[in-house]
């Protein structure tokens, strides 16, 4: 089978689904201009699912918006440095049932059946070639390099939405319904260590989620600070592009072995998570996060393969100073001298540190405001998160917040306490992805339910025009 081939067959089993049917929405007017009923912040793979769900569900009035260049949208050929995913191949995420739409009808229309079978993991370049023909075979409505600045409710359930291109003044968007699908970093931000940022020029270090001149660092001498799968990512791509050496500083004694996301795949655990009480949600974040996620294991062997590789068990970085044109770390084993560092330290959730919430942050519900902890399971961090729906909306302290965050809804990092890993991990996104626009549907409908059950009573279009007895008049 060919592309071409399966386009066909993509066209022919929606077909079957009646998919593309008239939209059921009520038109909204407004001063301003035209109103979406969604509109869809992020064009990666969440934004993508989430705007192809939408559609079966006869919403039609959407549009996503994305910052990057077509076709770059999410970390994949940004940032993102590992060679394959880290998820099973066989698990399905953003075809939603279709199997037209799966990567592996995807790749076995190029490689055929026996080079499927050949796949270990989702090489990281498919998977974005993958997304790309996925949003032109559904032909999305995605509108590029625009970037979201702010979220303004209104009294009248609108939100606005202050966006502003490359180079372009700023306008608006008006919308009912708006989706937060901004990924790891858009429940928060990436964090840096506060030692670092105040001691060091911002020449010589780097954070993962940031570009690095790989060209630049070529015989050099970097360290890599965190002990996640991203660290080993960084530290095997860097020894690809010709670094001479890469020093992975780990603070735990024991490299991390278990990787709790593998025994949620099978266990029901992603697919019900939400469904927990709030203890049992929290006490077991408090246990994945313990575990953190290792290294996949051909990573791990890829990163020690190279002679310049070199890991630090049991050493947290307790002091950096500027030397010349390097860094010099301090930890317990010792001090050492590196040309460059690499920040792989994960990001910091909290929805205060998204300038787009700016004018309803204080309304927002946390985890510490609806949970009080066992002493002993207390986290910060946790604590910290919203306090979301099932259907990943914002809940509001009081009744202005309830008001003011209505319609507003994050798909991103910020929900695993509330909603587990279904909105942040490619596993979990055939399950999240229709509980959420379940949650939409329902609002827009409920929305206007007034209208509706106004019509609905009101239909009397005759259907049955039969007579009985045949000869009557």
């Amino acid at each position: 089978m060919s592309i071409e081939a399966l386009n066909d067959r993509v066209k022919t089993d929606l077909s079957y689904l009646a998919y593309g049917g008239a939209n059921w929405v009520r038109p909204r007017e407004h001063s301003e201009g035209h109103v979406y009923d969604v509109v869809i912040v992020g064009a990666g793979q969440s934004g993508l699912g989430i705007a192809f769900a939408l559609l079966r569900e006869r919403v039609t009035n959407i549009l996503l918006i994305d910052e990057n260049h077509e076709g770059y949208e999410g970390p994949w050929e940004t940032y993102a440095r590992m060679v394959t995913l880290r998820t099973p191949k066989h698990l399905t995420s953003v075809d939603l049932g279709i199997p037209s739409l799966t990567f592996r009808s995807w790749w076995e229309a190029q490689f055929g059946p026996d080079g499927w079978e050949a796949v270990g993991k989702i090489p990281r370049v498919d998977w974005m070639n993958y997304l790309r023909w996925y949003r032109q075979v559904l032909n999305l409505p995605v509108r590029n390099e625009v970037k979201l600045k702010l979220i303004e409710p209104t009294d009248d359930g609108i939100h606005r939405l202050h966006i502003q291109g490359t180079g372009a003044p700023s306008e608006k968007l008006l919308t009912r319904k708006v989706v937060l699908a901004t990924g790891i970093q858009g429940g928060g931000e990436w964090h840096v260590p506060s030692m670092i940022k105040e001691k060091l020029p911002r020449t010589t270090y780097a954070h993962t989620s940031e570009s690095i001149n790989f060209e630049k660092l070529k015989g050099k001498k970097i360290a890599v600070l965190g002990g996640g799968a991203s660290a080993f990512d960084n530290a095997n791509f860097a020894l690809t592009e010709g670094v001479a050496e890469a020093h992975i500083f780990v603070r735990r004694k024991e490299m991390p072995r278990i990787n709790p996301i593998r025994q949620m795949e099978f266990s029901g655990m992603i697919e019900h998570y939400a469904a927990l009480p709030d203890a049992d949600k929290y006490a077991a974040m408090v246990h994945f996060f313990k575990h953190n996620q290792p290294p996949t294991n051909d990573t791990f062997e890829r990163a020690a393969s190279w002679p310049g590789f070199q890991l630090h068990l049991g050493a947290p970085w307790l002091d950096v100073e500027h030397v010349g044109e390097g860094v010099r770390v301090s930890t317990p084993q010792g001090k050492f001298t590196f040309d460059f560092l690499i920040i792989s330290t994960g990001l910091l959730t909290d929805p205060a540190l998204r300038p787009e919430l700016r004018l309803v942050v204080g309304h927002i519900e946390r985890w510490g405001d609806r949970y009080q902890a066992p002493d002993e399971l207390a986290n910060p961090v946790i604590d910290a998160h919203p306090y979301l729906s099932r259907g990943f909306a914002f809940q509001g302290r009081d009744a202005e917040g309830k008001k003011l965050l209505h319609g507003i809804f994050s798909f991103s990092y910020s929900a695993l306490i509330s909603c587990g890993i279904s909105a942040s991990a490619l596993s979990g996104m055939r399950y999240g992805i229709p509980r959420l626009v379940s949650a939409i549907t329902d609002q827009l409908f409920l929305d206007d339910r007034e209208e509706i059950l106004k019509n609905f009573y009101a239909y009397d279009e005759v259907e049955f025009v039969g007579k009985w007895p045949r000869n009557a008049l």
